[in-house]
């Protein structure tokens, strides 16, 4: 299985091949260039491991929730590669992704949505099988919660960004934390390949952005309400 994949929801972006077992990802430097350097970094990736995009039998991209800016650049470059080369899309959850990355079977994910708020979710993970245990969702820190039972490994950067302001019942019933992991497309491209084999792939023009969130800023007096300046 030969599948392509792109993570841009947050400032560490990257790109990722996955070729049947083996994964080779590479890293974007520079979160105000993602879009100077996200194709030709896929062009490379394809061009070193000797393939085309028409070998392609996938593409798959990370459809947040994240930046706005990082989802749009993700979802338009995968539509137009996958129209040009007649390939499906398959949109990744990219905290689902990031599930993989934490310890255990029960990983609650918390990253940063910016203007005071968290992008959470909770999952089961078993080894690349991601089962949604609470689907995403935006909310103040101090409203953050857990699903109502067990031990939680936590991984996120919100985790660290609003520590102070997180519900002590919260932290408590976490059995570790990492908040310095970020979505990374080599996970995007495990799990796609997971959904991929599953049959759940859709055309190009069919694949959009997960915002959970419908606004990018603040108005004034939001802003004056949550103690910032006009």
């Amino acid at each position: 299985m030969k599948i392509l994949a792109i993570e841009t929801s947050c400032e560490h972006a990257s790109v990722a091949l996955l070729l049947d077992d083996s994964v080779v990802e590479r890293r974007l430097v520079g979160h105000a260039n993602h879009s100077e350097h996200l194709l030709p970094t896929l062009r490379s990736l394809l061009a070193d491991a000797g393939l085309s995009l028409t070998n392609l039998d996938a593409i798959g991209f990370g459809a947040g929730p994240g930046a706005f800016t990082g989802l749009r650049l993700a979802c338009g470059t995968v539509q137009g590669i996958a129209i040009g080369a007649d390939l499906g899309v398959v949109p990744v959850s990219s905290l689902a992704a990031l599930a993989l990355q934490g310890e255990g079977e029960a990983v609650f994910v918390a990253t940063d949505a910016r203007m005071g708020e968290i992008y959470s979710a909770a999952y089961s993970v078993n080894g690349t099988e991601v089962m949604e245990c609470r689907g995403p969702m935006c909310t103040p820190p101090a409203q953050l919660a857990l699903p109502p039972e067990g031990a939680w490994f936590g991984i996120g950067a919100a985790l660290q960004v609003y520590a102070a302001d997180l519900p002590a019942l919260l932290l408590a019933r976490l059995s570790g934390q990492n908040s310095a992991a970020v979505p990374r497309a080599a996970d995007v491209a495990r799990l796609a390949a997971v959904r991929y084999l599953a049959g759940d792939v859709v055309a190009p023009e069919a694949a959009v952005p997960l915002y959970v969130r419908d606004k990018v800023a603040l108005t004034t007096a939001e802003r004056l309400a949550r103690g910032g300046r006009a």
